[in-house]
């Protein structure tokens, strides 16, 4: 074995704890955020608020699965939050995993679950909320940005 496949496999590794301490990171975020009512749940209503108060923008999380992965309209809005998130330096992610989302984020008044394609944590611009999970995650963003990675992808954990 050389040692370029040593620190790959290494390397590979520590990617891997990396994502995976994320994806706990986002869990705690998500249950915080909506203890506290800091989340917005759906496209139309993240694109709502962007457009109203971009500055209590906290943190972005697009969700998609096989099943809208050809989604054409969903994948066009995806660019259009993304670039907006850029342009407002919002740190955004992606998860794969939108039925755990739905469930971590819970269901409307109805009872059906909630539109998990995109969930904006927000933050009141008087009052800003300070959340260790959303540092470690913005340390995590932070670090994907430096290797070219703009919207990692976070596996949350198993239940």
């Amino acid at each position: 074995m050389t040692l370029e496949e040593i620190r790959g496999q290494e390397s590979t590794m520590e990617n891997a704890d990396r994502v995976q301490s994320a994806g706990a990171a986002l869990e705690e975020l998500l249950v915080a955020a909506k203890k506290q009512d800091y989340l917005t749940v759906g496209v139309y209503e993240s694109a709502k608020v962007m457009n109203v108060d971009p500055d209590s923008v906290a943190f972005c999380v697009l969700a998609t699965d096989e099943e809208y992965e050809c989604d054409i309209a969903l994948q066009i809005h995806f660019t259009l939050i993304q670039a907006f998130c850029f342009d407002n330096d919002i740190n955004v992610v992606r998860v794969n995993d939108i039925e755990r989302l739905a469930d971590l984020v819970g269901a409307d008044e109805s009872g059906e679950p909630k539109d998990a394609h995109c969930i904006l944590v927000t933050s009141p611009s008087a009052n800003p909320w300070k959340d260790p999970a959303l540092d470690k995650l913005s340390l995590f963003c932070e670090e994907s940005r430096s290797v070219y990675d703009w919207v990692p992808t976070i596996t949350l954990p198993e239940r």
